[in-house]
């Protein structure tokens, strides 16, 4: 699947069914371009397992400021609807699929 991206108005949606990476992030942070084609590698090798999101917290300050990020990127992992997991800062792709997979 591809990545997709989030606003404030369909986060819940698209965060309500299945295994369900968000990545808050925003233009101006390093790490977060970092992560960014981690991520797109993370999909390719494993999206059929976890959807991808992403939430940029300058133009999605309420749902950012609903699930208390304070740092960026965080990665939360939510499984139906339902936080089960989140990690803060970069994180090299083996950490990331091996973060997802205990969840999948």
């Amino acid at each position: 699947m591809a990545i997709q991206h989030a606003t404030d108005q369909d986060f819940q949606t698209k965060v309500s069914d299945g295994l369900v990476l968000v990545d808050f992030w925003a233009t101006w942070c390093g790490p977060c371009k970092m992560i960014a084609p981690v991520l797109e590698e993370v999909d390719a090798e494993i999206g059929d397992k976890v959807q991808i999101v992403k939430v940029d917290v300058d133009e999605n300050q309420q749902t950012a400021g609903k699930y208390g990020i304070m740092s960026i990127p965080t990665l939360v992992l939510f499984k139906d609807g339902e936080i089960v997991d989140k990690v803060v800062g970069f994180n090299p792709k083996e950490k990331l699929v091996q973060f997802i997979e205990q969840h999948a």
